[in-house]
């Protein structure tokens, strides 16, 4: 439907429009979140999610939004308890399980976050993100062999994916190999990653004589 919008306040109308008619509808409100994230009105479209979830509570996909919400102001709670409540309700879509990784990591709980790793990639073999999510949970572990072995083996898939170079350069950086640290840093930054400033520093004195 959205296709045929050119502007999203429209688009957002006529939405609203038809959830008059029709307020029960999962899939208006679904669709009224999706285009309030477009703005980044996060709070408009937690409202959309949390009603569609109401007219259809085993909707995974609004689940995975509202967890997303939660994530993007740093509650985590929220973010585990939204995606964990939309994997029981798909034991296979992958990307809620992604994404419970990703706070399991953030809560420094990297064998938890492997658990969720495996369910993500026993159902898409090829999700970048949860590959990634995995060399930093063995990285988090200090296995650095088994870090380094996940983001290489990614970077040969997506050799354009950043994030990996970045991981691969902490990952290097703390096994005392300063030269390849850097070269993989400076893979990132060219690629558009934004490398932290205090990371930087870190390299700078080897930046110099490599």
């Amino acid at each position: 439907m959205k296709a045929r919008y050119d502007d999203i306040d429209e688009y957002i109308r006529d939405l609203r429009e038809e959830i008059k008619t029709n307020d029960k509808c999962a899939n208006h409100y679904y669709n009224l979140g999706l285009a309030f994230l477009s703005k980044r009105d996060f709070v408009a479209a937690e409202d959309a999610f949390l009603k569609a979830v109401e007219n259809s509570p085993r909707l995974a996909e609004a689940y995975v939004q509202l967890g997303g919400i939660c994530q993007s102001r740093g509650d985590l709670d929220g973010c585990l308890r939204y995606n964990e409540e939309a994997a029981n309700l798909r034991p296979k879509f992958a990307i809620p399980q992604s994404n419970i990784a990703y706070a399991r990591l953030q809560k420094g709980e990297p064998d938890k976050a492997m658990e969720a790793i495996a369910k993500a990639l026993q159902w898409n073999p090829n999700f970048t993100q949860a590959k990634n999510a995995l060399g930093i949970a063995h990285y988090m572990k200090k296995e650095y062999g088994e870090a380094e072995k996940v983001f290489l083996d990614l970077l040969r898939e997506q050799p354009e994916f950043a994030p990996a170079w970045h991981n691969l350069s902490l990952n290097m950086f703390d096994q005392g190999r300063f030269d390849e640290a850097v070269e993989a840093s400076d893979r990132a930054a060219n690629l558009g990653y934004e490398i932290p400033e205090g990371f930087l520093k870190e390299l700078e004195p080897y930046r110099k004589r490599s």
